[in-house]
């Protein structure tokens, strides 16, 4: 045998070695990559924070017991070309899964989701707490935010803050998720009610839209059973219509800087912008964040020629077409009980 045939022998020889070690590597991760942690199926939930490192993520799933040979995983985890694809978010694992799995569940971004029931009617700053008490974005974050005038322009809305539009829901949040991302879905949420259909009707009714919204909170705010809702919407129409103040209690509450409960006649004399025993118009802007049922009364108010409505104090109204009626009702309802 020559030299030449020697050498490519020895080479072909090492070419299959190598194929072999090769193919016994693949074979180990692959058994590995499919054999689960444990047999028992003990839960945890992992939080991926945004920015976390794929070597910083094994860390947390060693020491949560949900990996077993971190060097193993990474190896695994590159081969599959996972470690550059993990994405943040909380994530319910078991200890049976194997290391392919849980890097499935990494990958998919399928993370938890948190609850969130925003009511009709509530404001802003009622929102960042709900947002807060559920552990998912600070009320500070969330008000600096929903503050911000620019990001209200950038979404198209009129008015400074993005109180009105803010759908009330019920969504569902990962861990994780930014103020601005709560802000967009919430808006995006109110065009999906408020289509452009309805911005035409606003318009034929001689409403921008946004003092459209502004209406529908304080029908929202006023209501206290649902069957009442036109019947108010109407009420503020009927005046509007006349030119004759709204003078709805919480506007005024609205335009307090702190409000203990109990509305006295100095602060129904008390100017501010959202003072509407003083102003002859609408506030500047929305009150609260109103729900569909509200701004469908505005669009579909009641035809009844009634002026004012005073509480009855078991959450329903009595409405009446005269001020001598309304100063009798007060005086039944609201002055006996002082």
């Amino acid at each position: 045998m020559t030299v030449r045939a020697k050498l490519l022998t020895i080479i072909s020889l090492g070419m299959l070695c190598l194929s072999l070690v090769a193919g016994a590597v693949v074979l180990f991760l692959y058994q590995y990559a499919v054999r689960p942690v444990h047999t028992s199926q003990i839960s945890g939930v992992v939080w991926v924070k945004p920015g976390q490192s794929f070597p910083e993520t094994v860390i947390q799933l060693q020491k949560a017991g949900f990996v077993q040979h971190p060097q193993l995983f990474r190896w695994v985890a590159r081969y599959r070309g996972d470690d550059r694809h993990i994405r943040a978010g909380e994530y319910q694992l078991q200890t049976s899964m194997a290391p392919k799995e849980i890097l499935d569940a990494l990958v998919s971004g399928k993370a938890l989701l948190h609850k969130v029931v925003v009511p009709e009617g509530l404001t802003i700053h009622q929102i960042g707490e709900i947002l807060e008490n559920a552990g998912l974005v600070s009320q500070e974050d969330f008000l600096q935010t929903a503050l911000e005038p620019g990001l209200v322009e950038a979404l198209g809305l009129e008015g400074s803050t993005f109180e009105g539009y803010l759908f009330p829901e019920t969504y569902h949040f990962p861990k994780g998720v930014t103020a601005e991302e709560v802000i967009r879905k919430m808006v995006s949420d109110f065009r999906s009610v408020f289509t452009p259909a309805w911005a035409e009707r606003a318009q034929g009714m001689g409403f921008t839209v946004h003092e459209l919204v502004t209406l529908a909170s304080m029908v929202e705010k006023e209501t206290g059973t649902p069957e009442e809702r036109s019947l108010i919407a109407g009420v503020f129409l009927n005046r509007l219509k006349r030119g004759m103040r709204l003078e709805s209690d919480p506007t005024v509450i609205y335009g307090m800087n702190d409000f203990d409960g109990n509305l006295t006649r100095k602060d129904l004399e008390t100017p501010t912008p959202y003072n509407t025993y003083l102003i002859k118009s609408l506030p500047p802007g929305p009150i609260a964040n109103p729900g569909r049922a509200a701004m469908e009364a505005v669009f579909c108010p009641s035809e009844e020629p009634y002026l004012y409505f005073v509480s009855k104090n078991d959450g329903s109204h009595h409405f009446s077409r005269t001020f001598s009626e309304h100063n009798q009702m007060v005086r039944r309802y609201q002055l006996r009980r002082r």
